[in-house]
């Protein structure tokens, strides 16, 4: 991610404060910086860091700010900044998986009001937007929701609708998407790259909003959502040449445990044959709960072999969040 503070959008790509239809100085203070430091022995370490920075977004008076799960997961401690440099600690709340939502609770007084919620389901591609990151104008750019569509991420992840937006925001994590009503409709979860008029473009990936709503209540009493987890094999998948392939392992899980190696390309789930990251992974979650053995079947050097592998619940293998 770009430098936190020393940059700034040009001014004509910033939303302008006489245009916009809502109290635009409101929103942009809703959105915070967020600060996260995480144990180097924590499980996903290795991988985003132990220092992560990016965005929350004040959802409740309280107080209560949603961000991207993967900013706050393992967190040890968590630090939260205002657009006016208050400094308030937070504590990791609740994080679902089959989302990528997070939760931190401010432990003081932020002293912003709430960003209201809207609806994803109302804003149609093409329409404008704007997606706002912690500093203000500065920090916050107009942009256009160019598609709306599918998301497979390698990391056992899919969303039946993401958000897609262009240009790019550099600082996308947590980032809040509004859109011309001035309520929250995504929060940022990556930089990807899209397809726009024969030419590839440099975008955003968002997490609708209408996600949250069922799910709110359960995270904040528990910690996660009150269904049953999926099950979790522990690999890093990617599709080439039409064949979905693992490019990574992680150390310790279900596949490496079970002898999967990189390179390995999977052919079918349970006997089901598989032509994708997002039907491989709900082929995986379908086979049965977390915890239940699932068998794939693997090509490895133009042999092909069946491997059973013992799914597990990805929650286990991470530190939880205490309250100092």
């Amino acid at each position: 991610m770009a430098d936190i503070a020393n940059w700034a959008f040009p001014a004509a790509l910033q939303p302008s404060l006489d245009e916009a239809r809502f109290d635009l100085a409101s929103a942009l203070d809703a959105v915070v910086l967020l600060r996260a430091e995480i144990p180097e022995d924590a499980f996903t370490a290795p991988i985003l860091g132990t220092q992560r920075a990016g965005n929350g977004v004040v959802i409740r008076e309280d107080g209560l700010v949603l961000t991207i799960g993967y900013l706050v997961t393992e967190a040890e401690s968590i630090w939260l900044t205002t657009n006016k440099g208050a400094v308030v600690q937070g504590h990791a709340l609740a994080y679902d998986q089959n989302t990528g939502f997070g939760l931190v609770l401010a432990l003081g007084p932020l002293g912003v009001r709430p960003l209201a919620r809207g609806s994803a389901s109302a804003i149609g591609t093409g329409e404008p937007v704007i997606v706002i990151g912690q500093g203000g104008r500065a920090h916050s750019l107009k942009a256009t929701l160019i598609a709306k569509r599918e998301f497979a991420g390698y990391w056992e992840y899919v969303l039946d609708e993401a958000l897609f937006t262009a240009p790019a925001h550099p600082q996308w994590g947590g980032a809040a998407l509004v859109g011309e009503d001035g309520r929250l409709i995504g929060i940022g979860s990556l930089l990807v790259q899209e397809a726009v008029a024969d030419k590839t473009v440099d975008g955003n990936m968002f997490v609708p909003i209408d996600l949250l709503a069922p799910i709110l209540d359960q995270m904040q009493q528990f910690g996660r959502p009150a269904r049953p987890p999926r099950p979790w094999l522990g690999i890093y998948a990617t599709e080439m040449d039409g064949n979905v392939v693992i490019g990574g392992l992680a150390p310790g899980g279900p596949a490496e445990r079970a002898g999967l190696r990189l390179g390995d390309v999977v052919l079918e789930v349970a006997g089901a044959r598989v032509a994708g990251l997002a039907e491989m992974f709900r082929r995986i979650w379908d086979a049965g709960p977390a915890g239940s053995e699932i068998t794939l079947t693997l090509s490895r050097r133009g042999a092909s072999s069946r491997v059973p592998v013992r799914s597990a619940d990805r929650n286990d293998f991470l530190k939880k969040p205490r309250l100092h």
